[in-house]
Parts: C-alpha cells; structure tokens; sequence
C-alpha cells in the first residue's frame, strides 16, 4: 500500500471513529433536564468526638432530624437539618444496641434500621437510640447474610436486603422469616436479576423496588415479586463504568424525593446523579476534591422534605447540604 493509500485509509478511519464517538454522545450520554443544584453548607471532620467522623457511610432524613452512620466509630450520630449535634448512639460489639460497621440507613415506622455490615445482620433501633431487636445472622443461607449493605422497608413491613458478598436480594418478613430472594447465592451476574455485589435498595412509593447493583455501575427495577422491569447505567447498563452523565463507577446508596425521583450516590465519580422514576438522567451535583461542594468518594445519598439534599462525603469524613437553584 502507497503513501497515499495509506493517508486515505487513515482518513476514512479517522471519519469513522469521529461518527461513533457522536452516535455515543447521542444515544449514550444524555443531557441536563434540570436546574443544577448548589452547595449550601457542611459539617463534620475526621475524629471520635461528637460531630465528627470516621468513615462515615449511610444517611437518613427524618423530619427535622438527620441521622447518619459514623461506620469506624461504630455508631449513629444525629443532627438536626443545620448539622448542629443532637446525640448519638452504639458502641462497637455484636451485643443487643452495639454496631460492628453500621452502613445504609432506612426510617420506617418510627424506627431506624441499620445495615451492619461486620454483624451480618439488620438492627432495629427507636428513633431516640433505644436497640429494638436484630434480624439475620452470618451465613449464605435463607434469612442469612454475608455483609448487608442496605435494607428497604415495604408498607406491609417486609424487608428487602441487599446481601453484599451473597451476590442476592432477600426478601424477608417483618419478623425476618424468609419469603424469597432474586440473585444467585453468592454468584457475581451481570444479565438482568444478578448482581455484582448489591450494595443498596429502596422501595418506591408505587412498590417498584430499586437495587444499587454496586459493582454493575448499574440501577435495576423490580416488582414486589422479584420480577425485572427495567435497568439503566451505561450503554446496555451492562458493567460498562464511565464518568458521563447517566453512567456510574460503582453505585453505593440509592434515596427518592417526593416525586420518586431516584438519586443515586455514584461513588468513584465523586458525585450524586438524580433520575426519573423511569431512570431518565435529570441533573448531578459535586465532583472530585476537598473544597466546598467537593466530594471524595461520594458514598450516600438522602432527601429531606423540603428537597435539600444530604450525602455522605466518605473520605473527607463530612456531610453535605445541597439545594436546588430557582429558575
């Protein structure tokens, strides 16, 4: 092949490249649909005293209270909407009340529950701190977990667990009996129904039930049943990771507004995406660094309702307050 053979096969290829790079910006990567939201406060710092920090990783918004998984210092600390400092509660331990790495939060029913990571189990607590009572211990198992990461609450009282090293989702009743489960025991899947170490899920307020499929970078839907209704996350959400609008690096916690829309803790990305029910990419807040409105590893996300968002800056040991702009 000649000099100038060669310098139009380089061109058409050249042309080539350029048309998919567009088709994938067009189809893949889709664009703002809402007003940016901005920074409005933060507090905590890395340390074991109140207010502080060490490896925070879950949240919840409760009325005027938020509460928030101090996962290293093996407690909840509570704040009001302000972050002012309202009290705490745990110790670290496998007892009744203490806390092995608490992780994704869920409110209920006036009650708190955790994720504890360490204990393989959920634990219930009163909203003031008083421990309810335990459900699960370690093993694969019916009714047995390998490191939770996230628990919803349906209106009947069922459980759903995203079991993180059991590769599965279980359903549970509210006394913990085993009802069914979508995944296969500890089997890593990437086609609809497995998971790549779930780490969240969240029960809509028509019952569809959302799972963080952490290792997926991806969301998936499903029906109280366990039946897959839809999926979304980069191109096919197949385990494709990327840092476009739409796409995740590993997603940890999973919260809706009170629209239902989904907002999803994108991990690695350092950011919060906000979708539609039907996982329409709508907006994103934060990205990389240690200044305000900065994330390090941005690892969970909560509602109040008012609309602020509050998420868990995991290793700049902080808490973030975000509101929306007005148009």
């Amino acid at each position: 092949m000649n000099s100038k053979n060669i310098k139009k096969y380089l061109y058409r290829l050249f042309l080539v490249v350029i048309a998919l790079i567009v088709l994938i910006w067009l189809f893949f990567i889709p664009s703002s649909k809402e007003p940016d939201y901005v920074f409005d406060m933060s507090w905590g710092t890395a340390g074991k005293a109140a207010g502080e920090f060490h490896d925070p990783t879950g949240i919840a918004v409760f009325k005027n209270e938020v509460f928030v998984s101090d996962a290293r210092n093996a407690r909840i600390q509570v704040f009001d909407l302000n972050g002012h400092f309202k009290r705490q509660f745990g110790s670290k331990g496998d007892g009744p009340g203490q806390l092995g790495r608490p992780m994704n939060l869920t409110i209920a029913n006036n009650e708190l529950y955790v994720a504890d990571y360490w204990n393989d189990r959920i634990e219930v607590f009163g909203l003031d701190g008083k421990p309810h009572r335990d459900i699960g211990h370690t093993g694969t198992g019916p009714g047995e977990f390998s490191s939770p990461g996230g628990v919803a609450v349906a209106n009947n009282g069922d459980l759903y667990v995203a079991d993180f090293y059991g590769q599965r989702i279980q359903h549970l009743d509210a006394n913990g009996t085993f009802i069914g489960q979508w995944g296969n025991t500890g089997k890593i899947g990437i086609t609809a129904g497995k998971f790549n170490y779930p780490t969240d899920v969240a029960i809509a307020k028509n019952g569809m039930i959302y799972v963080a499929d952490g290792y997926n970078d991806r969301i998936q839907v499903f029906n109280a049943n366990g039946e897959f209704v839809r999926k979304w996350g980069g191109p096919f959400a197949s385990n494709i990771w990327g840092p476009f609008n739409g796409w995740f690096a590993t997603v940890t916690s999973i919260n809706f507004d009170k629209k239902d829309n989904v907002y999803v803790a994108d991990f690695y990305n350092n950011r919060i995406q906000k979708f539609s029910p039907e996982g329409v990419f709508l907006t994103s807040l934060g990205h990389r660094g240690t200044g305000q409105g900065e994330f390090e590893k941005a690892i969970a996300v909560a509602v109040a309702d008012d609309g602020s968002v509050f998420a868990v800056d995991f290793a700049n040991n902080r808490i973030q307050k975000w509101r929306q702009k007005q148009e």
